[in-house]
């Protein structure tokens, strides 16, 4: 089976690239040969490599700036995984898309499951969202991962700004007032893999019965300051970290106060997620 995945040079992408290759004959390309922005691109790229599968974890995650640019994030995280989805349908191929967290308004304080009603408060929870519309008004073989706080060891996430910062500073001041999952990118990268590995086992009927949106967030919850703490600890590190609000740290992009995900969809079906510390002690090792 020949796999398409795109962004193969981020976070979430670095890692699928190895974990795919199981799938099928994996044909990764970055930003460079296929940019989300450029439709055309996206669609000659597609056509030209004809894929089976298409995995799309390129999008534009720079939640701040995209108050800022909101035709720009619209077009990468909306309108380009809609024409992925047409172009799939014309090839009769599947489609695996990842979504975020910040499709809700994190108002309840309790985990979401995937039927709760949607409400992004920011300019990139807005462009996830319709992208995910996107997909499933396509009427394509589908699976849309909705995940949270990702992190790893490349790229730029909380995890590497956070050690950053606590090599060169005394006191680090982090809001503890928003909670989530941080969810390390190599645990999005090898769920995936073995759903793909059931899926290929399963063949078309597979798809018709689980076809849809899961939920693929690390187990328990935390906040930025506990994540940060825990960060701190596990690299051995001397620096003193501060509760603060989301008041005293305003941002141009509103986020979530809780947007903790539930995953027992996903567990139920597939397979089993790892509580975030343990995913993080693994990946600081």
């Amino acid at each position: 089976m020949k796999v398409l995945l795109t962004g193969s040079t981020g976070q979430v992408g670095y890692e699928l690239a190895r974990s795919l290759q199981g799938v099928g004959e994996v044909v990764a390309v970055d930003r460079q040969v296929m940019d989300l922005s450029d439709l055309d691109q996206v669609r000659d790229v597609i056509r030209r490599v004809k894929p089976r599968l298409i995995v799309n974890p390129a999008a534009y995650t720079a939640v701040d700036k995209a108050e800022s640019e909101p035709a720009l994030a619209h077009r990468i995280n909306a309108e380009a995984p809609g024409v992925m989805a047409e172009e799939a349908r014309a090839l009769g191929a599947a489609l695996v898309h990842y979504s975020t967290d910040y499709v809700f308004d994190g108002t309840q304080p309790s985990a979401r499951v995937e039927d709760d009603p949607l409400g992004p408060v920011n300019v990139y929870g807005a462009s996830k969202l319709a992208g995910e519309q996107a997909i499933a008004a396509a009427g394509i073989p589908h699976l849309i991962f909705r995940t949270s706080w990702v992190y790893g060891t490349r790229g730029k996430n909380f995890l590497l700004t956070m050690l950053r910062l606590a090599k060169e500073r005394d006191e680090l001041k982090v809001v503890a007032d928003q909670h989530g999952a941080p969810t390390w990118s190599r645990t999005i990268a090898d769920v995936t893999a073995q759903v793909l590995s059931q899926a290929h086992a399963g063949g078309r009927e597979w798809w018709v019965q689980n076809s849809g949106i899961y939920h693929l967030s690390a187990q328990g919850q935390t906040t930025w300051h506990e994540f940060t703490q825990a960060i701190v600890e596990e690299a051995g590190l001397s620096c003193n970290v501060l509760p603060i609000t989301s008041a005293e740290y305003p941002t141009p992009a509103k986020r979530p106060t809780y947007s903790v995900m539930s995953s027992e969809r996903l567990m139920t079906r597939f397979c089993h997620l790892p509580h975030w510390k343990e995913a993080l002690q693994l990946c600081m090792r």
